[in-house]
């Protein structure tokens, strides 16, 4: 029975896809086709599924590559069961996207529908009004000075009385680590404290990994895994029947909309038992105080979740690792950090929001770490009328067009001879002094929109910086990480947020 309607499904899509495309052809022939014929190989009805299935472990250099040979740094792209998609480097074109035309580029459906069964309607999954809502409301958040001193003061207890005495641990014994994982574990516990003032305890190895981690984790990659299909509509086959992966992604969700419900109901106990005396700083009190509703708070929190879990971790996961190709640029950032301690003397102390600023190294190579290796590698969003890019590519309604950091990152147009290298010198002005004056450049986020840009740009952007410079600040003046998987150059995994493939296995040793 499966297979009837499976193959009746296939055949209905076709012919629904091919008599679409016949009309859509008629149509455009009277539209400016103009960049239209750079693209991977295409053919009627199939579209380029031939070079897609092709190039399915290999997506992201395969787009780099077509997108460097074309002159505008844009493709196009017809893939089977999908709208016609669009893919940029083109700074332009970003900006027109993100920005000048914002309100004609929203997500749209078919991209809120990959991640709505675990996102629901929170901030990253909504468009139009909901949305508007929902970001003045975290942007109020965002901005109060007493949520960034819990930020910090979370960051410093989680450091010095859980990563570093783990680190110290694997140094004394000499115990490989996987050091992306260890990562990961530390975003939890510390987004978890921050968005739900809940402490899942991912750090203590000596305790089994909580059930909303693992359901987390499943139901993220799971989604993911939806927009990458070879075949578009597969996946919600498999869903209307409940089989394979996407009976996995509900019984996951399931857990993580549970896990996360109880959590507001213990928490809305304590608000009836303690009252006003209640501390509440941590965003699920803050919103639930501000009166807003359940599945709201749950959606929004459970956004902040997968926002601020796996960017910080894989971000920091490939800075570690380019850093053990790198020694001199370790031992710049260990200066750096030593003669910032020394002069607030703060030899064993918690590093402080003002501290971490005068690092300016640091985050110039956390800067140019993901410019390489983007936690998220792509976004897309869909065209509500027609209309034209700057470079001159027409977008008809409903097209999908997708900005590419990862392939703007290995742009020769954008980033010179050297693009491959990891250079943090570029971060800086070439003429403002000394290193220890240098001043870091102001780059276009159009140019580098690994954090988004224009109405949509990530609001916590500065509170990541400060995990990951509070981190790698703390772990490298301590610690010497070595990667023990040789000199092979580790997998860049794309999903909603990308990873080492297999991990970074380390060891650990203390820096004299």
């Amino acid at each position: 029975m499966f297979l009837t309607l499976l193959l009746l499904w296939s055949l209905l899509s076709l012919l629904y896809f091919f008599f679409t495309t016949i009309q859509k052809h008629q149509t455009r022939l009277t539209k400016p086709l103009l960049n239209s014929t750079y693209g991977p190989s295409s053919y009627p009805i199939i579209g380029c599924f031939i070079s897609f299935y092709k190039n399915e472990h290999n997506l992201l250099d395969w787009y780099a590559s077509l997108l460097s040979g074309s002159p505008s740094q844009t493709i196009v792209v017809h893939r089977i069961g999908a709208r016609r998609t669009v893919v940029t480097g083109n700074p332009f074109n970003v900006e027109h996207i993100l920005k000048t035309n914002f309100a004609n580029f929203p997500k749209g459906k078919p991209l809120t529908e990959f991640l709505g069964d675990l996102l629901g309607c929170g901030i990253f999954n909504v468009d139009g009004d909901l949305w508007s809502t929902q970001r003045k409301l975290a942007s109020h958040e965002f901005s109060i000075k007493s949520l960034r001193e819990f930020v910090v003061n979370t960051l410093a207890e989680e450091v010095e009385h859980r990563l570093i005495p783990l680190l110290e641990e694997a140094a004394e014994s000499q115990k490989v680590l996987d050091m992306q994982e260890i990562l990961r574990r530390f975003a939890f516990d510390t987004v978890s404290k921050v968005s739900l003032g809940s402490d899942p305890f991912c750090l203590d190895l000596t305790r089994p990994v909580p059930p909303l981690v693992k359901a987390f984790e499943c139901a993220a990659e799971i989604s993911a895994r939806r927009s990458t299909a070879s075949l578009y509509l597969m996946w919600k086959i498999k869903r209307a029947l409940s089989i394979g992966s996407e009976k996995k992604l509900k019984e996951a969700v399931k857990v993580v909309h549970g896990s996360v419900h109880e959590i507001i109901q213990n928490k809305k106990k304590v608000f009836e038992r303690d009252g006003e005396r209640s501390e509440s700083h941590d965003m699920l009190s803050r919103l639930l105080l501000a009166g807003h509703s359940e599945e709201v708070v749950r959606d929004m929190v459970i956004s902040f979740i997968l926002a601020g879990r796996d960017t910080t971790s894989a971000a920091m996961t490939w800075l570690f690792w380019l850093l053990s190709k790198h020694p001199d640029i370790t031992h710049k950032i260990v200066n750096e950090v030593e003669n910032v301690v020394v002069r607030t003397k703060k030899w064993y102390g918690k590093l402080g929001f003002d501290d971490l600023q005068k690092m300016r190294f640091l985050r110039a190579c956390l800067c140019e770490s993901m410019r390489l290796y983007p936690p998220v590698p792509w976004d897309s969003k869909h065209a509500e009328v027609d209309t034209v890019l700057p470079d001159g590519t027409w977008v008809g309604k409903g097209d999908r067009v997708t900005y590419f950091p990862y392939g703007m990152g290995r742009m020769e147009e954008l980033w010179g001879n050297d693009r491959f290298e990891f250079n943090p010198d570029r971060w800086f002005d070439i003429e403002s002094g000394c290193a220890g004056d240098k001043v870091l450049k102001s780059v276009s986020p159009y140019k580098f929109p690994v954090f988004q840009a224009g109405p949509r740009v990530c609001l916590g952007k500065e509170m990541a910086f400060i995990q990951m410079m509070y981190v790698m600040a703390s772990v490298l003046r301590r610690f010497e990480i070595r990667p023990v998987c040789g000199e092979d150059q580790p997998a860049f995994v794309p999903l909603l947020t990308a990873h080492m493939a297999g991990g970074l296995k380390v060891l650990v040793r203390k820096r004299n």
